[in-house]
C-alpha cells in the first residue's frame, strides 16, 4: 500500500502496519513483528492499551478541543499530577517533543534578556538531537539534520557531551551563556550515557555561574529508564524539564516543565499553542501516566532493561565486532564497530522491529509492558543476526 500524495520525508517504508497489542505489531499482509522499538520510544505501555482506549474513546464523546481561553479539567489534573511526580513547579503543554524544547529555548531567551544579555546563548552538546523545528534543529548536533536549512538560528554554543571541563572553558569564554540544554542520555547520538555524577555536575556548574539547567527527556522520560524523570537517578532538580513521546503513549503531547525562578518566566501573551493541553490529548496523558506509575512499570523498565542486557552481554560475549553494550532501563544501544542499518531490514525479516542510530549502534527502545519471555525471545532473535553480521 503506497501513495505518491505524501511528502516523501521518509523514503521507502519497510512495511504497513495495521494493528498492535502489547508488544506485538502486525503488518497488512497479517505478518507479526515483535516491536523492540516502541514507534521510538512511544508507547512504553504497548499498543492498544485498554486503559488509555477507554480514556481517549470517553473523552472523545464528551469533549475533544476548546480554546485555552477556557479551564480544561483534564489539562489540569494532568499539570497537578507531572508536578508531584516530578517536584518542579508548573507546566506548559504542547503537541510535541520539538515544541517542549521550543518552550525551553524560549524560557532560557527571557530568562538572558531580564539578565540585560544582547544575545542570550544556550549550550548544547555534540551529537545531540532535540528535534526538527529550525531551532531545535540548530540545537541538534547534527549536520545531516542541520544541511540544507542554512541559516541556522544564532544562540547556540556547542560542547562535548560529559566533559564538564570544556563546558566551563566555553562558560569562561563567552559572558552570553544563560543556559544549558542536554539530554541526560542521547538517544538518537547512540545511546550514549554520562558519567554518574554528570548531572550533578552540570547542576552545580549552573548554580556557580546563574545559567538554567534544562533538560531534554523527550525519550528518556515516562519511566523508560528505571524512574519517571531520568534526573530522579542523580538526585538534583534541573530549572527547565521537556518530555513528549511516551507521556500519551501515541497520542501527541509535550510538555515543558520549570522550577524556580523559571516557572515565572512565562507570562500572558509570551507563548501559546492552539492544540496544546486539549482535552484528548490530556485524557490520553493522564491515563498513561497513572498507569506506569500505579503499575510500578518504571521499576519494571529497570529490570527488563537489565534482563535484556544481560542476555545480550552473555549471547555477544566474545564477538569481535561488538564494541559495546549499554543501556539504562528500556532504553539499551548496542555498539558495533561498522555501520550496520541494514539489520533494521534483516531483523524485521524475523519478526522483530529494531532500530539503528548513528550509523552503528542498534537502539532498542522496548515497551515497558514486555514480558520475560518476550524480552528472551528479543535477545533470541537478535543475538545470531548481530553474530553473522558482517557489512552493509
Amino acid at each position: 500500500m503506497t501513495t505518491d500524495a505524501l511528502m516523501n520525508t521518509y523514503g521507502t517504508r519497510a512495511a504497513t502496519l495495521v494493528k498492535g497489542e502489547g508488544a506485538r505489531l502486525w503488518d497488512a499482509d497479517g505478518n507479526e513483528y515483535l516491536d523492540a522499538l516502541s514507534g521510538i520510544a512511544v508507547c512504553g505501555l504497548g499498543h492498544s492499551h485498554p486503559g488509555i482506549a477507554a480514556a481517549v474513546a470517553e473523552q472523545a464523546g464528551t469533549l475533544t478541543h476548546c480554546s485555552n481561553f477556557f479551564g480544561i479539567p483534564n489539562q489540569q489534573k494532568l499539570a497537578d499530577k507531572l508536578r508531584d511526580i516530578s517536584g518542579m513547579s508548573n507546566v506548559f503543554f504542547g503537541n510535541s517533543g520539538a515544541e517542549a524544547n521550543e518552550a525551553a529555548i524560549k524560557m532560557a531567551r527571557l530568562f538572558g534578556h531580564k539578565k540585560g544579555i544582547k544575545l542570550p546563548t544556550i549550550v548544547v552538546m555534540d551529537n545531540a538531537f532535540h528535534g526538527r523545528t529550525l531551532a531545535t534543529l540548530t540545537a541538534s548536533g547534527s549536520r545531516k539534520v542541520q544541511a540544507g536549512f542554512e541559516p541556522l538560528v544564532r544562540g547556540f554554543a556547542r560542547s562535548p557531551y560529559n566533559d564538564i571541563e570544556a563546558l566551563t572553558i566555553i562558560g569562561d569564554n563567552n559572558p552570553n551563556i544563560c543556559a544549558v540544554l542536554v539530554e541526560p542520555i542521547q538517544g538518537e547520538g547512540g545511546i550514549r550515557i554520562g558519567d554518574g555524577d554528570y548531572l550533578q555536575k552540570l547542576r552545580a556548574v549552573c548554580d556557580q555561574r546563574g545559567w538554567l539547567l534544562m533538560l531534554d527527556e523527550v525519550q528518556t522520560g515516562n519511566g523508560r529508564t528505571g524512574k519517571y524523570f531520568c534526573y530522579q537517578h542523580s538526585g538534583i532538580l534541573p530549572d527547565v524539564v521537556t518530555t513528549s513521546k511516551g507521556l500519551g503513549n501515541g497520542v501527541p503531547i509535550g510538555a515543558c516543565l520549570a522550577s524556580g525562578e523559571a516557572a515565572e518566566l512565562m507570562q500572558p501573551g509570551n507563548h501559546g499553542s492552539t492544540f496544546g493541553g486539549n482535552p484528548l490529548s490530556c485524557a490520553a496523558a493522564l491515563a498513561a501516566v497513572t498507569a506506569i506509575v500505579d503499575g510500578g512499570l518504571d521499576h519494571r523498565a529497570a529490570e527488563l532493561g537489565e534482563r535484556i542486557m544481560a542476555g545480550f552481554k552473555t549471547e555477544l560475549a566474545g564477538v569481535a565486532h561488538v564494541k559495546d553494550i549499554r543501556g539504562m532501563g528500556c532504553m539499551i544501544g548496542i555498539e558495533l564497530d561498522r555501520p550496520c542499518k541494514s539489520l533494521f531490514m534483516t531483523a524485521m525479516a524475523q519478526g522483530l522491529i529494531i532500530n539503528v542510530t548513528a550509523d552503528s549502534v542498534i537502539r532498542l527502545l522496548p515497551p515497558m509492558i514486555m514480558t520475560d519471555s518476550e524480552a528472551d525471545q528479543l535477545v533470541a532473535i537478535l543475538a545470531p543476526l548481530i553474530k553473522d553480521f558482517k557489512t552493509d
